[in-house]
């Protein structure tokens, strides 16, 4: 039984390094990009537009989500939450020039609502593309995380539709690298 556990053990970490490695290899890949935009274009990462989504808690309870652990063993760290808690989820997107939001989800009689793809492309729709119309963004990029709801197929074909290869995104043409909160402001102020 013992040698059971320990060859379970190892096949997970080994696995946990080559997900670690595979996510490593996409950041390196979107890094390299980057600098090679910026050695081509000195003010690049100005004309980023970082976009994300927050919730907060009605209840109280406070979003541990950007408090991360990085370490080689699991701390086993527990925490309880209700299983429904009343939240509201806020978007809004930021770049050098200035912010885009906030966006509050609500539905039609004015509750809050979580985020999927019909409500993100609303946003989009109707408040995100009419709100550039208002700004200088045609050499802007956009960027998003790897959600759902960001990288449905009709979402990412409404965002190539604006933003043309602009677009930095799970499924888009400048790929978004998984885990990469710490590549992106909005994961630290949002």
């Amino acid at each position: 039984m013992h040698s059971y556990h320990n060859s379970t053990y190892r096949l997970r970490v080994n696995n946990l390094a080559a997900l670690h490695f595979k996510y490593d290899q996409a950041r390196r890949r979107f890094v390299e990009w980057a600098q090679n935009e910026i050695a081509v274009v000195p003010d690049f990462h100005k004309r980023i537009l970082f976009s994300d989504e927050a919730h907060s808690w009605l209840n109280g309870y406070v979003n541990k989500q950007n408090c991360r652990i990085w370490s080689e063993a699991n701390p086993q760290v527990y925490v309880e939450t209700p299983l429904h808690p009343k939240k509201l989820t806020v978007w809004c997107a930021l770049w050098a020039g200035g912010i885009i939001g906030p966006y509050f989800f609500k539905n039609d009689e004015g509750h809050n609502v979580t985020v999927n793809g019909d409500r993100y492309r609303a946003l989009i729709t109707n408040f995100f593309i009419p709100e550039l119309n208002n700004h200088d963004v045609q050499e802007l990029r956009f960027q998003q995380d790897g959600a759902a709801c960001h990288t449905a197929r009709a979402t990412i074909d409404l965002l190539k539709d604006t933003f043309g290869d602009r677009l930095i995104s799970r499924f888009g043409p400048v790929n978004w690298p998984p885990r990469s909160c710490d590549l992106t402001p909005l994961d630290y102020f949002l």
